[in-house]
Parts: structure tokens; sequence; C-alpha cells
């Protein structure tokens, strides 16, 4: 488990501003939390060294780059060895459409979201793909009709 980081009142502003434009620019940044630039990008590259900061992304439009169909695919596995867990996990992580892999409690194992170009796409990726791999027992697709909420914007304590 993480070590939890104390964070001060500036520290969260940054983060809360990184979250909603990480291309804002060391000026822009301190003018908004009131202090110089030079102590800004001290907090900002303290906040990337400690790990809280972990990368910058750019967020795309899925149908705009040709990537109509999301779906959840909760999978059980045969097992619940180490071994067992450890192997899917490698294997998943080696498929670029599988955009997120939890472990879970409940009826399944693992919850996978995974995005495709559409239906027959997403169809061949679980025939040639996913159910190949010999730790899945079995597999229950939910089809995305809508997204109300997407974030990735973490709402900190």
């Amino acid at each position: 488990m993480s070590t939890i980081i104390k964070l001060d009142q500036i520290d969260r502003k940054v983060l809360e501003i990184l979250q909603m434009n990480a291309k804002i620019t060391n000026a822009q940044l301190s003018k908004e939390i009131g202090l110089s630039p030079a102590p800004t990008l001290e907090r900002v590259k303290k906040l990337e060294q400690s790990g809280i900061i972990k990368s910058y992304h750019a967020q795309l439009e899925p149908e705009r780059v040709g990537l109509g169909v999301s779906t959840f695919v909760q999978i059980s596995l045969v097992g619940h060895r180490r071994a067992v867990t450890e192997s899917f996990v490698e294997k998943i992580q080696a498929i670029p459409e599988v955009v997120e892999c939890h472990h879970i409690t409940g009826t399944g194992d693992f919850l996978l979201r995974v995005i495709s170009k559409d239906i027959s796409t997403y169809q061949t990726l679980m025939l040639e793909k996913i159910n190949e791999i010999e730790e899945v027992a079995s597999t229950q697709t939910m089809v995305i009709l809508s997204t109300f909420k997407e974030s990735k914007v973490l709402p900190i304590p």
C-alpha cells in the first residue's frame, strides 16, 4: 500500500489546476495559486518526484479516432492462485484494446474496459484474444450505450 503524502492547500490547488489543464504554463499556474514562478515550479517538481503526479496525457475523443464501441467485460478465472492471476494480468496487459483492468470482488474476478472500432472488431477481439487466454473461465460483456460522466479529475481530500 502506498504512503499518503501530506498536501497543503497550495499543493491541492496546483493538483486541481493541473488535472484540468496540464498544458498550463508555469507563469499562468503561479498567478492562479498566488506564488512566484520559482516556488511554483519547485512544488510541481516535488509532486512529480513524490509520485503524486504520474504523467501527463492528452485525453482523446474515441469516436473521433474511429473507436465507436466501448464495453465492460467481466472475467471469471479458472482458479484463484497467484500464478493464475499474475499470468492473466500479464496477458491482458499486452492487449491494447483493453484500456482498464480492475481486480474486483463479487461474482467475477476482473472487470475490463475494452474499446473497439465496432461490434465486429470487438467480437473478433473476444474470440481471438481474450477468450483464448487459458486462465479465462467465462466472460460477460456489457456494451456501453451512453456515458454521462467520465472524469479523470480526482477529488483531492
